[in-house]
């Protein structure tokens, strides 16, 4: 499902595109009058299956105008998948990642940019700039600020305009979250740093927050309480925070597929070295193909994916 959510609150050059859970969130900002040099602007791109749909959205909200710049608050492929098509579509139009990974891009080490790992997709596209924490883009006619936030993804930023205080939060959170601790999953401690950010946020008052992933929504204080439950609940135990990535991914490329049978998902969770050193790491005494049937039994049992004989469905 995506869809164009209302801009509520937000001004008129601004245009949700609000995603599925398979593709993150786009936000649109049309030029305003007067400010054609800097041109429209699309931050983050969805995943690479729906880049049809990106470029008709995209299309369709533009009526015409045409697209000038790209942004990408990290480089999960959920975020920058429609990067190449828009890239196709739009060749003059500038691309500007969070910093961290442009050597990656310009080099494509598609191992260090995780989408190997991850069993993910992501067609090559070009970077042209990197988003400096410290810095403003004017996204809208307006200056947006530049914040690190690190610990979904170590190169993460986060968009925010002081005046109508409104922050593009990616996955750093969600009115019920965040996104999953990426760096954790690779042994490396990131669980503070997803604190250091949630404490970003709360210093910064957003009064509308355009997540990553779900609605536009206006209640931070909620929002921040429910995230900082769930990552006392992670730091307590990084087992629960394991099992939860775990099936996170196996989810995603579900929704990717919508079905496979037992087989099939074996033969790509052997590729995805993520989820096997995270087996390894804190599931090593469970057989791998044990081990991934419970994962899978897990998100049957959650509604999120359901079983027909040898098949799994996403659900």
């Amino acid at each position: 499902m995506s869809r164009l959510a209302s801009a509520g609150t937000l001004w008129p050059e601004i245009t949700v595109l609000e995603r599925g859970w398979l593709s993150a969130n786009s936000i649109l900002f049309a030029a305003p009058a007067g400010a054609a040099p800097a041109g429209a602007a699309l931050v983050d791109t969805g995943y690479c299956t729906h880049a049809e749909q990106t470029l008709a959205l995209v299309h369709a909200a533009l009526d015409g105008q045409p697209l000038a710049r790209i942004l990408n608050t990290h480089l999960h492929s959920d975020h920058c998948g429609g990067n190449a098509a828009l890239q196709a579509a739009w060749p003059q139009v500038h691309t500007a990642i969070a910093p961290g990974q442009a050597v990656q891009v310009r080099d494509w080490d598609e191992h260090a940019l995780g989408y190997i790992p991850t069993g993910q997709q992501c067609p090559r596209f070009r970077v042209d700039a990197t988003l400096e924490p410290g810095s403003e883009v004017s996204l809208g006619g307006r200056p947006w600020q530049i914040h690190a936030a690190p610990g979904h993804d170590p190169h993460s930023v986060i968009l925010f305009e002081p005046e109508a205080r409104l922050l593009i939060s990616a996955d750093a959170l969600w009115e019920k979250g965040f996104g999953v601790v990426f760096p954790e999953l690779d042994g490396e401690d990131a669980f503070a740093a997803v604190g250091a950010t949630l404490d970003l946020i709360e210093r910064l008052n957003p009064a509308t927050i355009i997540p990553g992933h779900g609605p536009v929504f206006h209640h931070l204080a909620p929002a921040l309480a429910t995230a900082r439950a769930r990552l006392d609940g992670f730091v307590q135990s990084p087992l629960r925070h394991a099992r939860h990535a775990a099936k996170v991914l196996i989810k995603y490329k579900l929704l990717e597929w919508q079905q496979i049978d037992q087989d099939g998902l074996q033969a790509w969770f052997e590729t995805a070295s993520t989820l096997v050193q995270l087996r390894t790491r804190h599931f090593s005494h469970a057989e791998p193909g044990a081990w991934l049937a419970t994962m899978v039994d897990e998100l049957v049992a959650a509604g999120a994916a359901r079983r027909e004989g040898e098949r799994i469905y996403n659900a």
